[in-house]
């Protein structure tokens, strides 16, 4: 009969235990000292060791010949233990055998002595299934048992167990094992049965995992028995997973509202018997994602996933507000709660519904937002713009063709314009002369053409330092201006231009978001061209002087 892989690569020794260093290190210095407790808690998700650890353990304070600290694997009370020839090694299932009846019997066989080892040993696998009345006849002989007893208790609810029994008990957290780690193992199990496991699928399964060996090592299984050289696609096929690129879309779909395309994408992966519960669990990943991507300044040592898609993940999050990613998985998680007790279709096109209509929400969070969006652009665009902002409120999206950028020559040329905003907006010089040249300007130039100071900048660089710090203290000390629907930015820092001209869009992206966030609108951006005064004639001052001395002969 076929062994499954998790079975037959279970550790023998605790020096094949992956990922669990800070248990295992402990157990071996207590075994190399001879100080064994006689109760052990193993507590952590499942799939992380601790029933591995539990045997390695019994196998251990029975061994003949310890080998610093680990079971040598090859005396006879190790081979026998392997071989479940040992009736002092007991093994208790305790959601099947959780009754005060189970436990008294139990308490009458802890009074015999070892028949061929050292030690009896009893393992209580998911303890925390034990009633109350199991758990108060196990005190006292979990308190005080013989010397030749040792009772290994195992749970992936440690909540659940009384104080009393937790006082009573060396206590071991086992974690989620590493992605690297689980990566590596399936590597090297892959080498040892003859087939191979792209890099890409190996961390796949790792990350599906979710840090537990055996989930891993059982979707590699059902990979292998699929084909001999595993691919994503594989992976992807066989634990029905709709992939990273589709959660993009519909991502896109939710931040277009596009109803009708996030739910022909629904019913497109549906049809593909793409399991919809795993999807909405999927969705909530990729949200959390975007969270990360979004909040934290450098997001690769928290998102697990390829350079590739990190980059792809990264510029989604620059387009996204913060408050639909938090909204996104609201929805997502309360849609995942009900989808056992409903169709998973119907609850997960609810869902995407909600999602793309966000006038349809009506939580608290949700119309606290909306308002303070509402208050936010009325602030700056006064009563006149009551129905933009509502617009903006329900987080309609902006179309591709206004999210242009434009450069340096699609600027419009305005040059006295931008000489009539330097006379009017800086102090440069007060005299006379300078006025009247700025009258004469706006006779010639219509004050509709010329760029207004942006009121709302400062907020704009408020925004920025929490959503892009880097940006805001290169836009330090900056100002802008708006003529028609461009932004023209005036900074005086050379990275600003690096910026702008940049081939990637993430830093005019984040502009533009922050602009939009505050006043509700998006702008084209651009720099923001100073006017140069032209030289002067020394010639023309010279007879300006004479003029003014009135010197004979001069009108000559």
């Amino acid at each position: 009969m076929y062994q499954a892989l998790y079975r037959k690569y279970r550790p023998n020794c605790f020096s094949d235990v992956v990922g669990e260093e800070h248990i295992t290190d402990i157990l071996k210095s207590e075994l190399r000292s001879n100080k064994i407790f006689h109760a052990y808690l193993f507590t952590g998700p499942r799939g992380t060791g601790k029933t591995s650890c539990a045997k390695i353990l019994a196998k251990a304070v029975n061994c003949l010949d310890l080998h610093d600290g680990d079971a040598c694997c090859e005396c006879e009370s190790c081979r026998a233990i392997a071989e479940g020839d040992v009736l002092d090694i007991t093994e208790i299932d305790a959601a099947s055998n959780n009754g005060v009846e189970n436990i008294r019997d139990l308490k009458e066989q802890v009074s015999y002595a070892p028949t061929s080892s050292k030690y009896r040993v009893y393992i209580i696998d998911e303890v925390h299934m034990l009633s109350i009345g199991a758990f108060n006849a196990l005190l006292k002989t979990l308190e005080e048992p013989p010397a030749h007893i040792i009772f290994i208790l195992a749970t992936t609810e440690v909540h659940k167990l009384p104080a009393t029994i937790l006082s009573r008990c060396q206590r071991f957290d086992f974690h989620r094992i590493p992605t690297e780690a689980i990566v590596k193992r399936i590597q090297y199990i892959a080498e040892k049965e003859g087939f191979t496991v792209e890099p890409a699928a190996a961390e796949m399964i790792a990350t599906l995992s979710d840090g537990g060996m055996r989930d891993a090592l059982s979707t590699l299984d059902l990979c292998a028995a699929r084909s001999h050289n595993i691919t994503e696609a594989d992976v992807m096929s066989v634990c029905s997973l709709a992939g990273d690129s589709y959660c993009r879309e519909l991502a896109d779909c939710i931040l277009k509202a596009d109803v009708g395309a996030a739910l022909s994408m629904v019913d497109r992966l549906h049809k593909n018997a793409v399991d919809l519960q795993r999807l909405c669990n999927e969705m909530i990943s990729h949200y959390r994602n975007l969270m990360v991507a979004r909040t934290v300044k450098n997001p690769g040592s928290l998102i697990i996933c390829a350079p590739k898609e990190l980059e792809s993940l990264k510029q989604q999050a620059v387009n996204y507000p913060l408050e639909g990613i938090i909204n996104a998985l609201n929805v997502l998680t309360t849609s995942l709660d009900r989808m056992s007790m409903c169709d998973r279709r119907t609850e997960f096109e609810t869902a995407m519904v909600k999602l793309c209509t966000p006038s349809l929400d009506t939580t608290p969070s949700a119309l606290l937002d909306r308002l303070e969006r509402l208050e936010r652009m009325m602030k700056y665009q006064g009563p006149k713009a009551t129905s933009t902002a509502s617009a903006a409120a329900q987080s309609e999206p902006v179309q591709n063709e206004e999210m242009t950028i434009i450069s340096d020559d699609e600027i419009p040329e305005i040059p006295d314009d931008s000489e009539v905003v330097e006379t009017a907006l800086t102090d440069e010089t007060n005299s006379e002369e300078t006025l009247e040249t700025a009258e004469t300007a706006e006779t010639t130039v219509a004050p509709s053409n010329a760029p207004e100071p942006f009121e709302a900048w400062a907020d704009v660089l408020s925004e920025l330092l929490k959503s892009a710090p880097l940006l805001a203290a290169v836009l330090n000390g900056s100002n802008a201006y708006v003529k028609d629907d461009i932004l023209l930015i005036d900074c005086q820092n050379e990275q600003f231009f690096q910026f702008m001209r940049s081939e990637e869009p993430i830093y005019r992206e984040q502009i533009r978001n922050a602009v939009n966030t505050v006043v509700g609108r998006t702008f084209r951006l651009g720099p923001y061209k100073k006017a140069v005064p032209e030289p002067e004639d020394p010639l023309q001052n010279i007879i300006e002087k004479l003029k003014s001395l009135e010197v004979p002969g001069s009108e000559d």
